[in-house]
């Protein structure tokens, strides 16, 4: 089938991936937006825009009339659904056909067939491929459900039959977590797919995630492009993915593949799929799903085969035979993807909105001396042994609550998996997203982690992690040069608009400062000089800094004669202030502190913007310490408001439905005498 404009019915990172191959085919293309995206960059990479809806993706992303309304009104004859939204909904890619456009995935026969896990699990069944024990059955009553569960045992997953991403699914280890994962997993399914029908899948405890990547034509030929490793995982959703997989042999890639492929032929599949399947500790594969879409993790194939996995898809879209047989393919090097998410690692992961402040990949590129994007799709002409990064915002995009934390990709190509790790890390470093918590230290840390290094990770490991304490999520102490730097930044006035001495009051006299970067706060004294020049007093030991120069929120300068680099944004009273692989915000205590910042136990107030989706208490409710209040949902993560003391509840201020901004009040208690 011949297309020429292609529809990308999605957003942010994977939209503007799209784009760049379709450009690069010579496709035009349209994007589609809602309120919330109106300024993104994927709008603006496009050839044409197309408004959608309102904010919700209920509202925008997932309405498939506005979608093929929007191919109408531009002419649009093909539609990439990307991942995630209508990506698996069997009933879009038909009605794309429907409509006479080109749906650039699988038939909705195989969408169907693969995108109900439950049915897929079946079909595997009956195909002879192994399969975790589980419960696949129709009967979704909660007391059903509950008894399957104790025949099963635990541990086990709750899961969603339809979708992906780890959305919709809930680990049980013990009878007192079965009824809440049950409503959990159901009411996220609903909010985030339209189904929330469910079934039970006993969890291989301390097992490896490994997937692997197929495609097939009309033409009835299919290949597998390797495996990748997914098992660094938090709450089921993937963080790091790597390719090759660290354990997997020869003998057992060949195994995983070839019923990877078997699966696709089955279904009649045609593009791009993955086959995911869980590994225990004795290297037995089981199958776990097949994801009938292209995977947020498809650069780390691309880095090691040489291919662009989004022109195979277009291809074969157009009807072409694949690009490569089974006996072209090798994999050459190793390639290692972090997923950057606003979202703060240091406080249970709570997800974060605000205005990015300050974004600079071409930074991590240059440095690297890589290029952003996609490979070209010629096998060897892929970055060699560098740094891609596939991004959806820019230097003052607004990240709103309504959409998936994730905001970039950062993949390292290496010549082995430690080349790979040190070049990750290093990017990580040259790529501070400014203005929102996000999780790029972690990550740094993560792949340097001694159970990463091993290969020793688990799909649970980091979520244990988090129960115990580890280590790696703790946030990083600010050391004398953060202190001395956000001085320097804060004594000077506007030092955006620096030309070589601009202290405060222009004055040479000293002056004292109380900065706090968290809960610290400490006491420094500044006494400017007349050359851009200043001495810095922390805890008595004094210290000679000098600015030399700042532009476009790089500060060179210099501390007792030694240079240094450090990206510096000033927001209000606030520096934001990346160094040495760590991003840190410090504020000037103000001398007439506002009493009502100060935490108050009575008012319970929302920790992000988001949507209400649980309301557990009522005016005259005797609550207790850790008692669950209010439940809020912030991009595709739930997170419940507790009552920090005992009390009385007086009055509540939300309703489910309700959108609410961060800081919301939702709950006022009348605390009980202590």
């Amino acid at each position: 089938m011949t297309f020429s404009k292609i529809l990308i019915a999605n957003r942010g990172e994977i939209a503007c991936r799209v784009i760049r191959t379709a450009r690069h085919l010579g496709y035009r293309t349209v994007a589609v937006f809602s309120d919330a995206d109106r300024d993104a960059p994927h709008v603006a990479l496009a050839d044409e825009a197309v408004h959608i809806g309102a904010s919700p993706a209920a509202e925008s992303y997932l309405r498939i009339d506005a979608v093929l309304e929007a191919a109408r009104k531009t002419g649009a004859d093909a539609v990439h659904p990307g991942y995630g939204f209508l990506s698996e909904n069997a009933a879009f890619a038909q009605a794309c056909v429907d409509a006479g456009l080109v749906f650039i995935g699988p038939p909705a026969s195989a969408i169907t067939a693969m995108g109900d896990k439950a049915l897929a699990k079946r079909r595997m069944l009956e195909a002879g491929v192994p399969c975790a024990p589980g419960y696949l059955g129709a009967d979704q009553n909660d007391a059903a459900l509950m008894a399957e569960a104790q025949k099963l045992g635990y541990p086990l997953l709750v899961k969603a039959v339809a979708g992906g991403g780890g959305r919709g699914m809930r680990l049980v280890r013990s009878d007192a977590e079965l009824q809440p994962g049950i409503e959990g997993a159901r009411r996220e399914a609903t909010s985030a797919f339209g189904d929330g029908t469910l079934m039970l899948e006993r969890l291989i405890d301390n097992g490896r995630h490994i997937e692997i990547q197929v495609f097939a034509d009309a033409h009835g030929n299919a290949v597998y492009l390797g495996e990748r490793d997914c098992t660094a995982q938090r709450r089921r959703q993937k963080v790091i993915e790597e390719a090759p997989s660290p354990v997997v042999t020869p003998a057992l890639r060949e195994a995983m593949g070839k019923d990877a492929v078997a699966a696709a032929l089955a279904v009649g599949y045609q593009g791009a799929g993955t086959v995911e399947f869980i590994v225990d500790d004795q290297m037995h594969h089981y199958f776990l799903e097949m994801n009938t879409r292209l995977q947020v993790e498809h650069p780390v194939t691309e880095m090691i085969t040489g291919y662009d996995l989004v022109e195979w898809q277009l291809r074969v879209a157009a009807g072409e035979p694949l690009p490569a047989q089974q006996s072209d393919i090798t994999l050459t090097g190793h390639a290692i993807e972090a997923r950057l998410y606003v979202e703060d690692p240091y406080t249970g992961f709570a997800p974060q909105t605000g205005t990015v402040l300050w974004w600079q990949p071409q930074q991590a590129l240059s440095t690297a001396g890589s290029t952003s994007g996609p490979t070209s799709g010629q096998k060897g002409s892929g970055p060699q042994y560098g740094v891609r990064i596939d991004d959806g915002i820019a230097q003052g995009s607004v990240i709103s609550p309504f959409y998936d934390p994730m905001v970039a990709k950062i993949i390292a190509y290496g010549r082995d998996r430690d080349d790979a790790i040190r070049r990750l890390r290093a990017a990580l470093a040259n790529t501070p997203l400014l203005g929102l918590k996000n999780n790029g230290r972690f990550l740094s840390d993560l792949v340097d982690h001694p159970a990463f290094r091993r290969a020793r990770m688990t799909t649970t490991l980091i979520d244990r992690w988090l129960e115990q304490g580890e280590a790696l999520l703790q946030a990083a102490i600010p050391t004398d040069a953060v202190w001395q730097v956000a001085a320097l930044a804060l004594s000077m006035r506007g030092l955006e608009q620096w030309r070589g001495h601009n202290w405060r009051a222009n004055s040479v006299a000293a002056f004292d400062m109380r900065l706090q970067c968290g809960e610290v706060v400490r006491a420094i004294r500044v006494r400017p000089d007349h050359h851009a020049g200043v001495e810095l007093t922390l805890d008595g030991v004094n210290t000679q800094a000098t600015v030399l120069s700042f532009a476009d929120g790089t500060l060179r300068y210099a501390v007792d004669g030694v240079t240094r680099t450090a990206i510096v944004v000033q927001d209000g009273n606030n520096v934001h202030l990346a160094m040495d692989a760590n991003s840190f915000v410090v504020s000037e205590v103000s001398a007439f502190p506002n009493a009502d910042a100060r935490k108050d136990a009575s008012k319970a107030r929302s920790p992000v913007a988001g949507k209400v989706t649980q309301v557990a208490v009522e005016p005259g409710a005797t609550v207790q310490p850790g008692q669950q209040l209010v439940c809020v949902e912030a991009m595709k993560m739930e997170m419940w408001l507790c009552a920090e003391s005992a009390g009385v509840v007086q009055a509540v201020h939300a309703q489910a439905g309700q959108q609410v901004e961060s800081g919301a009040l939702l709950v006022e208690l009348e605390l009980s005498p202590a």
